[in-house]
């Protein structure tokens, strides 16, 4: 899968009206949260859409969790196999129930969370219930299913490795972190993918250990009726009786000196300059995701003095931004540039450098502070019009922060940004000894 969490976290719109922007709640719509003896919370939020539901499954399972060495890309590997059938269902026939119902189905896999989801019409929904139940506490695959489902993941990393990003972010994440697991991608170590066929036991021991009931929250969002939907699930749910392993995460020490890495692309594209910098990890108790998210658009978002100089006035870039989103453990906040030419790196580098240290010198422009902190708070709720954007935003924020009402609180915490927060974060984090600065050039030396 495409890695598009960035993306959408980072959802940017016009504000909202001055009335929504008066509301104490900042998510617009309710949240019915209930929590099964076994564990398992289901999330219901009721939606004007007559005859549309979207239905998500958060596992907070990711390539975090994979600590074993040698067995990276599993929990991508599992997003492919939960499709597989189950002894009630068989390979292919939770696809033909599915498709008869008219639902959009798929998922995703980022570092710290799975997502399962699907959009389709309330009148299916009591057969979606029982088809998810079924797959999440009754999984069944065969070794050939299973190896030939590797080889399929070892052909989705061949199609990714054909494009720049992917090497880029393996060279970053390899350089800037020595013992963590986010040293490796979603995808995992190649030598560990092109093994994965003979990992065969060790995939059902991953299943039992993270595919668990008080490590899956659910989100059901849109025209349903609520008490019938808590009894399909409390009645295909309930039996689920697993619980999640125990993680001993290895802890990454602090980096002492500035780290390089350089990457020659063989065939033509633009080149890219990245710097990146270790910050701490995304929590709701803390303002540190919230500071981050708004100082990432203050230093390179669209409307900063930045972009306005590098992208639109000098055109020494196609591009420069920001993909960071919280973590669940300390991570890496990047800015990005895109160059029109490899000639224009040393410029470049030398106003991304400029911009973190006049903000580390007290130098913050306090109005657009706050224009940001609207646009990040009100624009990404002008962008929930129907279920599955709801769905999808709540999954994301519950995946990161392990709770319900996460969305709604991080967005709270951005508003509570203060200027004087970021320029205490850049002195504390944006400093030399703590940076890995990534690039890339093309073989035609980024002559288009």
């Amino acid at each position: 899968m495409q890695r598009l969490l960035p993306l959408l976290l980072l959802l940017l719109a016009p504000a909202l009206p001055a009335a929504a922007q008066a509301r104490d709640d900042v998510f617009p719509y309710a949240l019915k949260t209930e929590r099964l003896p076994n564990g398992l919370t289901v999330v219901r939020v009721p939606f004007r859409s007559p005859g549309l539901v979207a239905y998500y499954s958060v596992v907070r399972v990711g390539s975090r969790n994979e600590v074993e060495p040698g067995k990276t890309g599993f929990a991508h590997f599992f997003e492919h196999m939960m499709f597989k059938g189950t002894k009630k269902h068989p390979e292919g026939e939770r696809d033909r129930i599915v498709a008869s119902y008219g639902f959009d189905d798929n998922a995703f896999t980022t570092d710290d969370f799975t997502v399962y989801h699907a959009y389709g019409p309330t009148a299916g929904l009591d057969a979606l219930i029982e088809l998810e139940a079924d797959r999440f506490r009754n999984l069944e695959y065969a070794e050939p299913s299973f190896r030939t489902e590797a080889l399929a993941v070892l052909g989705e990393y061949h199609k990714n490795e054909s494009r720049p990003e992917l090497k880029m972010e393996e060279r970053l994440l390899g350089t800037a972190f020595q013992k963590h697991t986010y040293r490796h991608t979603t995808l995992g170590f190649y030598e560990d993918i092109k093994a994965m066929p003979e990992a065969y036991a060790y995939s059902r021991s991953f299943f039992e250990r993270w595919y668990t009931p008080d490590n899956t929250i659910i989100f059901i969002v849109g025209d349903f009726d609520d008490a019938a939907v808590m009894k399909a699930i409390q009645e295909h749910y309930g039996p689920w009786a697993r619980k999640a392993a125990q993680l001993n995460m290895p802890t990454e020490p602090p980096q002492k000196e500035k780290r390089t890495a350089h990457i020659d692309w063989a065939s033509s594209t633009l080149p890219r300059h990245v710097l990146a910098w270790h910050t701490p990890a995304g929590s709701l108790t803390t303002p540190s995701a919230a500071i981050q998210s708004v100082l990432a658009a203050y230093l390179v978002g669209p409307t900063s003095p930045l972009y306005k100089e590098l992208v639109l006035e000098k055109q020494l870039a196609e591009f420069i931004g920001s993909d960071f989103y919280p973590h669940r453990d300390p991570h890496l906040l990047n800015l990005i540039a895109t160059l029109k030419a490899e000639d224009n790196r040393a410029a470049v580098d030398a106003a991304l450098t400029r911009a973190v240290r006049e903000l580390a010198s007290g130098k913050v422009d306090a109005a657009r502070v706050k224009a940001i902190q609207s646009n990040i708070r009100y624009g990404l709720l002008m962008n929930l019009e129907a279920p599955d954007d709801v769905g999808v935003q709540l999954a994301l924020y519950a995946g990161i922060f392990g709770t319900p009402d996460a969305l709604s609180r991080h967005l709270q915490n951005v508003s509570r940004v203060q200027p004087e927060q970021l320029v205490a974060f850049a002195r504390s984090y944006l400093v030399d000894t703590n940076l890995t600065v990534l690039t890339l050039t093309p073989a035609n030396g980024g002559k288009q």
